[in-house]
Formats: C-alpha cells, structure tokens, sequence
C-alpha cells in the first residue's frame, strides 16, 4: 500500500433495510484545505436519492440532501463513517498486516473487512462488490485465540507476507474498544468474540459477561451473551445486534456512536461534550420513541456509576435502525472498577449538575433531561441500589468468575460515595 496520498476518494455503500446486497448511497472525497487541515466533503449519489427506499447514513451530519457535506472535524472523517471503520484493535491488525506502509484514515476504511459495524461499507468502484459471507467459525476460535495472543505480544513477523501475519486479519476489526477480538459465526448467527490478554487483573470474559446478566436482571436491555471455554481458556461471544441472519444471508441494521451523535472527539482537549445529560437532548431528537430510551439510557447512568463502570465513554453508547426509525442499542461494553477512592468517583462523562460524579444526588438532578419526574428517577436509583447491592457476587459467581476474582472486585459495588 502506498503512503496516503494528498487527494483520496472512495464510494460509499449501505445495506437498504431487509435487503441482502448493498447499494452505493455516495461519494467521500479527503483532501487538505488552504490551510493544510484534512478536509473531507460527501455528497449522495443522485439515483440513490431517487430510490424511494433510500435512509439516510446518520440522523446527525449526513441527512438525505443534494447538498454537498464537508467537515474539517476528527481528521475529515465523518462520523458515521468513523463509526464503520475499525477501532483500536482494528488498526493494530491492519497496521500488523499492512507492515512498513504508511495508512491514512481513508485507508483503514478501505483495508477493513465485511465485519465493521453497522451498514456501510466502502469501495473504489462505483458498483458495491457482491457481500463476501466470509466469517470465521466458532470452531477456530483457539487459533484466534493464539493469534490475538501474539499480537497483543507483538510477537508477529513484521514481514505482512508471512502466513501467520496473513491469518491475522481472520482477527476482524469490528467496533467496540481495544481489547482483542473478532467476529465469528455458528448456526444463530454472527458473534463478536472478546478474548482475555495474559495481563488482565481477573477474568475479564466471565466479568463482562456477568455484568451484561446483572444489567439484564435490572431492567436494561442488553446484548445476549455466552461464554465458551477453549483451550483451557474463556472467550466471551456476544450476539450482533446490528445483524440479523436469513436464509439468504445477513440483514444489516444501521449504527452511529453516541460520540458521533454528540459531534465530538476522543482527544482530551475535545472532550466538552461528553456529557449524558447531552446525549439525551440529542438522542431524544433522532429516536421514535424519545420517552423509552431516555428512560432508558437513565438507568444505565444509574447502573453504570453503581459498578464503578469508567469506560462508559460515548463510543460505548450507540443507535441503530434496522428500519428506517432509530432507536437506543442494546447495552455493551459494561465492565467494573474497582478503585480505591470511597467517596467519590467519576463516570467517562457528565451525569448531571456536578459533572462526572458517579452520585446519586447528582444522576438526579437532571432526572426532567430523561423525561422522568423525581420521585420516578429517585425510586429506579434506590431500587437498583438495592437489586445490584443484594445480588452482584451471586450473579458473579453464577456466571462461573471465582471466588479470588470476585472478592478483587467487590470494592466496584455501590461504592459509599454513591449516596453521600
């Protein structure tokens, strides 16, 4: 692959909803302004917006229009084609397989294969190429296993020839974080499998997948889940809610971060709008039915600052519409942290008047922003307060964490700080 170039373009397609194949919704063009910034410009392609079963890509930056789109944010990647592109992990396997070549942002959307999240995917021709059904199976998942293990290790051939570097990409580069990962397939559809690395504390797989049952038995909708044991070792599956098996392949449900939703960036310094209280306003707008899920995104606050979960970054939120109606995903990428600190602690992002804190009375004091009156928001707190106080290690521990790992992470519940 050659260095990124001063001028690039790709087409970009979408999966209409119900259909099997993809058609091209437009065109993404990334160049530099007069004063260097990346600049990337989208217009919809004319005889998609004929179509009478076009959607648009996002609810936030790219509604149907014949206008031109141009943004000179997050590199000159829209957010919604960010969203479709790979995350941390992703890049580490494409940089890995692409060796000594030097990869522009438009390359990793290029490079990515057909497991991204979402809708979208991206070429350059004119024509979306035939869907490749190509997925590993969930009876390789020891040699996935091995292979994230080297890659976490760095213990790869750097020369991206090498069998083993081309494996790799078997790895995937879905959305959702960067802890290894891939997508694989069994008879009920397509799964991202999440591995354990050598360095962890405890038993992330068994933990995540603990939190996902304890988030189910309070309320929240959440991602189905399993854990299969491989090698000696436990690799978490979660179902794909963004995919939707058929006899005659996969469906594909449209997804936007809530970091895209919130017009905002990772970098610390554009961080302003990491705000829950924000993400509500916004989601209330997009979604149909705006009282549903700003209730719900209200009690996954709640529990989210009940299990000292810090990485509820916006990227760890999302919508997605499998018709042409957007609503609330269902819950992921929920994990505890246990920490020192007694009275106080903070959430990835603004809660409510007193910023990020991880308090009771401060989830409350936006609780009209969630389209809840008080006494309605102060009984979801205090009743799972009690759910999550009175029976966290039992569903640790019926979700096979060990006694070691469970009492490591007692100190992540209902911290005393929650109801000061």
């Amino acid at each position: 692959m050659n260095s990124k170039p001063s001028a690039s373009e790709c087409f970009v397609y979408i999966m209409l909803p119900g259909q099997r194949s993809a058609v091209t919704a437009g065109k993404f063009v990334l160049t530099e302004n007069m004063r260097g910034d990346a600049l990337g410009q989208f217009v919809y392609r004319g005889k998609y917006l004929d179509d009478p079963q076009a959607v648009e890509i996002d609810p936030v930056e790219l509604k149907l229009s014949t206008r031109t789109y141009k943004t000179t944010q997050l590199n000159g990647i829209f957010g919604a084609l960010r969203d479709a592109g790979p995350d941390y992990w992703g890049r580490r396997v494409i940089d890995k397989h692409a060796g000594e070549a030097r990869l522009g942002e438009l390359d990793y959307l290029l490079e990515s294969p057909d497991d991204r999240a979402g809708a979208l995917g991206f070429g350059l021709n004119n024509i979306p190429p035939a869907p490749q059904r190509k997925f590993n199976k969930t009876i390789d998942l020891e040699k996935l296993q091995a292979l994230a293990d080297a890659l976490v290790k760095d213990d790869l051939p750097s020369d991206p020839e090498t069998p083993q570097v081309q494996d790799l990409l078997l790895l995937g580069t879905s959305m959702g974080g960067a802890r290894p990962k891939t997508v694989v397939q069994d008879d009920d559809g397509l799964w991202v499998a999440k591995f354990n690395r050598a360095d962890d504390r405890w038993n992330n797989t068994r933990v995540e997948h603990a939190m996902l049952r304890l988030a189910r038995e309070c309320g929240i909708t959440v991602a189905e889940s399993r854990i299969e044991p491989i090698g000696g070792k436990d690799v978490l599956l979660i179902k794909r809610f963004d995919r939707e098996k058929t006899a005659k392949g996969y469906s594909r449900a449209r997804m936007v971060s809530g970091l895209t939703i919130l017009r905002a960036d990772e970098a610390l310094e554009l961080r302003a709008r990491w705000s829950y209280v924000i993400l509500v306003e916004e989601l209330r707008r997009i979604v149909a039915d705006a009282r549903r899920d700003a209730r719900e995104l209200f009690r996954r606050v709640c529990f989210n600052a009940l299990i000292s979960n810090i990485d509820d970054h916006p990227r760890n939120h999302a919508v997605i519409a499998k018709e042409k109606n957007w609503k609330l995903s269902p819950a992921y990428d929920l994990t505890p942290t246990p920490m020192v600190a007694q009275e106080r602690r903070d959430l990835a992002m603004d809660c409510g008047d007193q910023g990020r804190y991880a308090n009771a009375k401060n989830i409350l004091s936006q609780h009209a922003r969630f389209l809840l009156d008080q006494g309605e928001a102060e009984k979801i707190i205090n009743d799972m307060k009690r759910q999550i106080g009175a029976t966290w290690y039992d569903t640790v521990r019926a979700s096979g964490v060990s006694d070691k790992d469970a009492e490591t992470i007692r100190g992540a519940f209902v911290y005393p700080g929650f109801s000061l």
